[in-house]
């Protein structure tokens, strides 16, 4: 192992026990000042000089290059650092970097020239390895049936709500969350909740929560704490909210839905279940609406078993026909946890939603949930000022006039192409469910789109049990750019003629008679 030029004389190894890593040092010599980006990378790689078995410094330096070589970490044509300036970082001698150096220039992996850097010199390609999978066609329209459209956010409403709560914002929205929530939201947010969606809540009653999955995590703790262990869901449904309830230690029970949405009498006969998780105003994902007289016979329900009804308020800011129905809490607010979050209205980045809980289950929450996450107090802050300057309710009138254009465009796009789907759940909400001819193999349509670079879901992705004999597919359009509608139904059109074709159908089909 040979020396770098002008090194003759060998020097005694540092007694100084060494760093295990190099830092950059605060000056870059002369030499590198002017190199490029890519020949500056080897100042700030990590060198992990401990992991390396040899007894002897110089030569755990020379592996710990290597490796950094070898893994790419080090691209060729990097400079490594002058031999002194290292030396100096590792508290050891300038003939331990020149012995390293050396031995790494012999081997063909540095290169030294006078008046220059030691630089990585470029390493022989490795063999092809097999030819493995193909790799995954990127995503190109991600139709995710929660999803908004991420690129109407109100940017600079936000950003102004942002600078006025950092110019004039107090010092306590910079630091921990309260566990209720910012007192201005809340207080904000019960305002929007009685003006719009008709519920009985005062600013107290509100807490601020990450979203409704955070809610329904909440309450099912507290449930679970006061003795109730399960929870009935409609089946289909969001699979993260019964996800959240089966973490906090609750059984899951599906109640079968209907056009008039979850079956009430089913959910009687089910004795000892005292609380249920629904979405009356926008069934998610069928689009079903409880009808009056079921919401009457679900709060009856209620009474009668002494219960607890969880509801899911998160769709009706996007209606495109009619009016959406009041809360239930409206109507019985001893027994109706609210549930809401700006997920699907503003971004689910946002991170911010609320619960409004029966007055003699607060203390229980809150004893329930002190090591929850809470929204950044910021960002509460920020949300404050944007619904005290008007622009939320600004926000949802420009959007729900630009989902009603989509979802009519994607509509008329699909009875076109695919005149043998049943289109429901188009009142409102985000997304479209398209039911299929019986016989249609959902999993497959859906593998074929994702190969085709469309993203969605078949029905059975929110069904507690698959349902071969009623394939469908739950159509998100908040985040399809308007001029995409008609390459994205003609993309879903071609994956289900070919599941038609397997068939061995000719013409329109019979759909299958929804469940």
């Amino acid at each position: 192992m040979g020396a770098l030029p002008n090194q003759t004389r060998r020097l005694p190894e540092s007694p100084v026990a060494p760093r295990p890593l190099y830092r950059p040092p605060t000056q870059i010599p002369r030499s590198n000042r002017d190199a490029n980006l890519r020949s500056n990378l080897a100042w700030n790689v990590f060198l992990d000089l401990e992991a390396q078995s040899h007894p002897a410094l110089r030569d755990r330096l020379a592996a710990a290059l290597r490796s950094a070589i070898r893994s790419g970490r080090l691209a060729a044509g990097a400079a490594l650092p002058p031999s002194r300036s290292l030396a100096a970082e590792l508290r050891c001698s300038r003939w331990v970097v020149t012995e390293a150096y050396g031995q790494l220039a012999a081997e063909g992996l540095l290169e030294a020239r006078t008046g220059s850097a030691t630089r990585v010199r470029a390493v022989s390609p490795q063999p092809a390895a097999e030819p493995g999978p193909p790799p995954p066609v990127p995503t190109r329209y991600d139709l995710t049936p929660s999803l908004p459209d991420l690129r109407a956010f109100p940017h600079r409403r936000w950003l102004e709500a942002l600078r006025g709560t950092m110019v004039a914002g107090a010092l306590t929205d910079l630091a921990h969350p309260t566990p209720d929530g910012n007192p201005r939201l809340r207080d904000l947010v019960a305002d929007y909740l009685r003006r719009v969606r008709g519920t009985r809540a005062e600013s107290a009653d509100v807490l601020i929560t990450t979203g409704v999955t955070d809610g329904v995590a909440r309450v099912s703790r507290a449930l679970r704490r006061a003795g109730i262990t399960t929870l009935a869901v409609e089946d289909p449904g969001w699979p993260g909210l019964r996800q959240a309830a089966a973490a906090e230690g609750l059984a899951v029970l599906g109640i079968p839905l209907d056009e008039e949405g979850i079956r009430v009498e089913e959910l009687a006969r089910h004795r000892g279940v005292r609380a249920v998780l629904v979405t009356p105003a926008h069934q998610f994902p069928t689009g079903a609406v409880l009808s009056p007289a079921r919401r009457a016979a679900l709060l009856s329900w209620a009474r009668d078993v002494d219960g607890l009804v969880l509801e899911d308020d998160s769709g009706p800011p996007f209606r495109y026909a009619g009016q959406p129905p009041g809360t239930l809490q409206g109507l019985d607010p001893d027994r109706v946890f609210l549930l809401g979050s700006t997920s699907k209205t503003l971004a689910p980045g946002i991170g911010i939603g609320w619960l409004v809980p029966p007055r003699s289950w607060a203390a229980g929450l809150d004893a329930a949930g002190t090591d929850q996450v809470r929204p950044s107090g910021l960002w509460q802050a920020t949300l404050a000022r944007f619904l005290e300057a008007g622009a939320y309710d600004r926000h949802l009138r420009t959007t729900r006039a630009r989902y009603r254009r989509r979802r009519a465009a994607l509509i008329r796009q699909l009875a076109e192409s695919l005149p043998e789907a049943r289109v429901g759940g188009a009142d409102a909400g985000l997304h479209l469910v398209a039911h299929l001819p019986a016989g249609v193999e959902e999993t497959a349509v859906v593998r074929r789109l994702v190969r085709s670079g469309v993203k969605l879901a078949g029905l059975d992705t929110y069904r507690l049990q698959a349902d071969p004999r009623n394939p469908a597919l739950v159509i998100g359009y908040g985040n399809l750019p308007d001029a995409a509608v008609p390459g994205v139904a003609e993309r879903i059109t071609a994956a289900v003629r070919i599941g038609l074709e397997f068939l061995g159908r000719s013409g329109p089909a019979t759909v299958a008679p929804r469940a």
